[in-house]
């Protein structure tokens, strides 16, 4: 499923709309300043969202969101503990994942978000 959305709101929208079908392992895919973290805004129903760069995970009560980018090594990935969070049955929305597909194997959700033009992002959601 592919969507388009032409500002910050709408992808916070989108991510609310998104948020009650997503569970387990959530991959979000796309560059630097794609709207990821603005999409887990409206995933996370309200909460303070912020960039998990410094602070790896991030606890939002109804989903977890994780930011793999500064890390090098499956290990160290591993060592976070992730396969806990999988089990508390909360989505666990990971920005960066796709660059360690071995550790998260299918079922997974993956958003991939494309910035195409001003505030314009396409958004399209898939499953492995």
């Amino acid at each position: 499923m592919t969507y388009t959305t032409e500002s910050e709101e709408e992808t916070i929208a989108l991510g609310a709309k998104l948020a009650p079908e997503l569970k387990g392992v959530v991959l979000l895919t796309g560059n630097l300043g794609a709207g990821k973290t603005t999409l887990v805004k409206g995933i996370a129903g309200g909460n303070e969202v912020t960039s998990p760069t410094f602070t790896l995970i991030h606890d939002y009560g109804d989903c977890y969101h994780i930011d793999l980018y500064r890390l090098e090594t499956e290990r160290e990935v591993e060592d976070l503990g992730i396969d806990e969070l999988i089990d508390s049955g909360k989505p666990v929305l990971i920005e960066w994942g796709e660059r360690f597909p071995r550790l998260f194997p299918p079922p997974v959700t993956t958003i991939q978000l494309e910035h195409v033009g001003n505030d314009k992002r396409r958004i399209t959601v898939s499953y492995r």
